[in-house]
């Protein structure tokens, strides 16, 4: 008596599903990549089920559901099958203190002008009696008025210092010249990690490997090209980006994986 197979076993891979689904609706690779921005060596390696190339599962559940949309199929079976597969998605307390950490941060301190004037008059009183102190144990020896009594000088006390403390000036952003002195007819782009680290990818416009690889928090880099610069971003939302000497105010949300490219001229995102 033979025992048959259950749903589950005949049920496809992940990468033979996108696979299939792609078939079915008439795409080639070619096509898939051009649409999701997913390089094309990327694309045959995830139909194939090789998740190597992917830099992690992070950015491979995002390279699921891009490609999965693309060729009209639900991707929230296919995450749950990679994650049973591939150990489970991890605690969602995990990247608590990379991300989290990072937000909560404590507002500037204002000057405190109270305790600045309370510190004045306490100086200026502390000077007058030093002052008075001192003149007292030097009277005998000052002039004497016709009534034999000391004439000792008096002396102003100073004026409260009143003068407001010096506040450093903020780092003003690039400035008009700054941008201006930009060649016109090249595409700059710099990528800081100001948020937490991200995983970098940048192209030229000939498909020329500019860079490859996690940026850590804090690090930058910058890509020059005559053309065009096409990037990838993991955790788009920790990133600070200048293209063409303009800040880009908001590139991506926190885990979000963002395709990008840029010409000269103004910023305008591909």
């Amino acid at each position: 008596m033979s025992i048959g197979n259950s749903p589950e076993d005949d049920r496809p891979s992940v990468g033979r599903a996108l696979q299939q689904a792609r078939v079915g609706a008439g795409l080639t690779v070619e096509e898939v990549s051009t649409t999701t921005r997913v390089r094309i060596p990327i694309v045959h390696a995830i139909e194939q089920d090789d998740f190597s190339r992917c830099g992690g599962d992070v950015y491979t559940r995002g390279h699921i559901r891009t490609l999965a949309r693309a060729v009209d199929l639900d991707p929230e079976p296919l995450i749950t099958q990679f994650d049973a597969e591939h150990g489970g998605r991890p605690e969602p307390t995990v990247p608590a203190p990379l991300f989290e950490a990072e937000r909560i941060r404590s507002e500037p301190r204002r000057p405190n002008w109270t305790a600045a004037m309370v510190a004045a008059i306490v100086a200026v009183i502390g000077f007058v009696g030093f002052t008075l102190f001192n003149g007292g144990g030097k009277g005998a020896d000052g002039p004497v008025s016709a009534d034999g009594t000391a004439n000792a000088e008096k002396k102003p006390a100073p004026a409260p210092n009143t003068t407001r403390p010096t506040v450093k000036p903020t780092v003003p952003a690039p400035s008009e010249s700054a941008i201006a002195g930009l060649p016109k007819d090249k595409v700059t782009i710099k990528v800081t990690a100001r948020d937490g680290q991200s995983w970098v990818s940048a192209k030229d416009a000939n498909g020329k490997l500019l860079q490859d690889g996690l940026l850590k928090k804090g690090e930058s880099k910058t890509f020059t090209d005559k053309k065009r610069i096409d990037l990838v971003l993991g955790n788009a939302g920790a990133v600070q980006l200048y293209v063409n000497g303009k800040e880009v105010k908001r590139v991506g949300d926190e885990g979000s994986v963002e395709r990008l490219s840029y010409t000269p001229g103004d910023p305008q995102a591909g």
